[in-house]
């Protein structure tokens, strides 16, 4: 294939401070291929417009400068609305998009005809999902944190300290999935002392879970009668459930809330897609919690946003080996585990989990890739 000309965007969606690739991976991209970074796309991250164009690329003024002059846009999060014209069908854009929890999204990008290559549906040999679960670990260490944060009065929470002290037990926290965002946030909330409940609908999952932490946390199996049973006992409930492409099952609905004690604090990590909690709506860094039913409801949907230079050099590590056979290899040369991530081809949608969430045409990909 010839070089190609690969664009990075600054991120707009609100405090998404994250930029897709460090200085060090433009080094390595920009031997072959046109790499164009937008003035200021990494700042946030603490990465200068001086320290890209030292690693070999061509910083342009704007977004706008970005997808006219770049075939493959390597991005964070995925394109907000005012990006949507820009998007055409010779782009390939390859990013965090969580599809299932947008129609207007999935729609958007399916008429502007271009290869919407989604990192989280990406799978390698053995069906995990490698560049989201370095994300994930961010979200599930920082659900922990957030969770204590917020339980403290003055941020709306009842007061508790999440470890207790000297006489004085220490708060219960319930987590829904045992998973990588769920088995971190158990990790966080372990070290701080609270007393940690963690629920999953595997078995083996949970006998997993169990020797993991050495017994030291309750393992229960995730039915809607065991999740009811313990809501009135827990201070903090963090949603860390995965339906790979697809919406969150729906796990505490709102009338469960009245079984919670009042002021109690529920952190949805799943809210990209769609979240666990039926009273559930996106929040920002910037107005990150409301109250339902006396419920403090914590629901950020770009959490590793906060730490934007960890969770940019743990994204930009895992996702360069991708972006380099991206680059280097027609889309029907790459292996099936990776052609995974194509959710939109051509107009059609080729994620079967996207299609199904808003009842739309679903195309296997086989079918039309030349």
């Amino acid at each position: 294939m010839p070089p190609m000309v690969i664009g990075i965007p600054k991120e707009i969606k609100n405090n998404e401070y994250r930029v897709s690739l460090t200085p060090e991976h433009v080094t390595a991209l920009a031997v072959t291929h046109k790499v164009i970074v937008q003035h200021n796309a990494g700042v946030g991250s603490g990465f200068t417009n001086q320290a890209y164009e030292q690693a070999g690329a061509t910083i342009v003024p704007s977004i706008e400068d970005v997808y006219a002059q770049a075939s493959l846009i390597i991005k964070v999060k995925e394109p907000l609305a005012e990006e949507y014209s820009l998007i055409q069908a010779h782009h390939i854009i390859f990013t965090f998009f969580h599809f299932a929890a947008s129609k207007e999204l999935t729609v958007s990008m399916q008429q502007s005809g271009a290869t919407c290559i989604a990192y989280e549906t990406i799978e390698d040999e053995s069906g995990r999902l490698p560049l989201l679960e370095p994300m994930s670990e961010v979200a599930g260490r920082l659900a922990g944190q957030q969770g204590a944060k917020y339980l403290e009065k003055p941020q709306g929470g009842s007061g508790i300290l999440i470890g207790g002290v000297t006489g004085v037990p220490p708060a219960k926290a319930m987590i829904l999935g045992g998973g990588v965002v769920g088995t971190n946030a158990a990790d966080v909330l372990l070290g701080m002392g609270a007393d940690v409940l963690l629920f999953d609908i595997n078995e083996k999952r949970l006998d997993e879970l169990n020797a993991y932490f050495e017994g030291k946390i309750i393992t229960v199996l995730a039915t809607n009668d065991h999740i009811r049973e313990y809501l009135s006992h827990v201070d903090v409930v963090i949603g860390a459930v995965l339906v790979k492409g697809a919406k969150a099952p729906k796990l505490i609905s709102k009338d469960m809330l009245s079984l919670m004690r009042p002021q109690s604090v529920l952190v949805d990590v799943a809210v990209d897609q769609g979240g666990c909690f039926e009273t559930t709506r996106p929040t920002t860094h910037e107005n990150p919690t409301y109250i339902v039913d006396g419920v403090l409801h914590y629901a950020v949907a770009n959490m590793p946003g906060a730490v934007p230079y960890t969770s940019t050099k743990a994204l930009s590590r895992v996702t360069f080996p991708y972006l380099m056979e991206l680059a280097s290899k027609p889309l029907n040369q790459l292996d099936d585990n990776f052609k995974k991530g194509i959710n939109t081809y051509n107009g059609y949608i080729t994620n079967k989990e996207v299609a199904n969430a808003f009842q739309l045409l679903y195309t296997p990909l086989v079918n039309i890739l030349d």
